[in-house]
């Protein structure tokens, strides 16, 4: 099972390490402040597509902001 708190680690360090607030990568993400400060706390998860664009983004895997891997 995967868990959420990894999730909402790792994109929260990887919004950090760019420098990014909430706000910005919410606009690079075309979605809001709230989705992203909801996604950081775990009350809410991205959808498959949102997930894409996150890993897309940060240069990492699917597998690795869920926790499924480490590289």
């Amino acid at each position: 099972m995967v868990s959420m708190n990894i999730f909402c680690t790792r994109i929260k360090e990887l919004r950090l390490e760019k420098g990014m607030t909430q706000l910005q990568l919410a606009n690079c993400l075309h979605t809001t402040n709230s989705a992203v400060c909801d996604w950081e706390k775990g009350r809410t998860q991205p959808d498959l597509e949102m997930l894409k664009n996150i890993a897309t983004l940060f240069s990492v895997t699917t597998d690795y902001l869920l926790g499924l891997s480490d590289d």
